[in-house]
């Protein structure tokens, strides 16, 4: 059981890159501002949960836990989402580093006493089997040996349709963005009271 802040307003970070800071997508458009829209409509609500988009564009684990500390430190957090992982597996770099990174980060969001989740990060299989897989399984790896809460990637439904998906085939476009906060405000709205 999460201890939640003696406040009336809650705070949702979700550190990301591009697929959550809204690549390409019209300002207030973005899946998570419409997964604002949502909190901000759910009934009997007894406190205001605000959410801090901490995501940046090509960013990698390493650059999200530069960042961490600060966002920690400036808001009074319950929940925290990492979408982080894509960018280091388009580079290639090594599973062992990004293992290590999203550890850290794991480890220091949980020392917030808030809850977390980390989103499952999928690349394309053009990487290779071998390395596609053990990308993979960091996610899965991860989760259970930290006892967090393990949400599907948030492209699963889109990646491969092409009315969903920007020219370069990496980001989602404005009709996704709908789509993709349904789909992860299904596996979030258990958690969130």
């Amino acid at each position: 059981m999460y201890a939640f802040k003696d406040t009336n307003e809650h705070t949702f970070l979700i550190l990301g890159d591009s697929l959550s800071a809204g690549y390409g997508i019209e300002q207030g458009k973005n899946w998570t501002d419409l997964l604002q829209h949502t909190f901000d409509q759910m009934p009997n609500q007894s406190h205001k949960i605000n959410i801090i988009n901490a995501s940046i564009s090509g960013d990698t684990t390493a650059n999200g836990l530069e960042r961490l500390p600060n966002a920690l430190t400036h808001h009074n957090i319950q929940w925290i989402l990492i979408e982080l992982g894509a960018n280091d597996g388009l580079r290639g770099l090594s599973i062992q580093h990004i293992e290590k990174n999203l550890e850290k980060i794991i480890k220091m969001s949980l020392a917030t006493d808030a809850q977390v989740f980390l989103m499952q990060i999928k690349i394309p299989s053009n990487y290779g089997k071998k390395y596609t897989q053990a990308f993979n399984r960091i996610y899965h790896k991860l989760s259970k040996q930290y006892d967090i809460t393990l949400l599907p990637f948030m492209l699963n439904k889109i990646a491969l349709n092409k009315k969903f998906m920007q020219a370069d085939r990496l980001h989602p476009n404005e009709q996704a963005q709908s789509v993709i906060k349904e789909y992860v405000w299904k596996s979030l709205k258990v958690y969130i009271p």
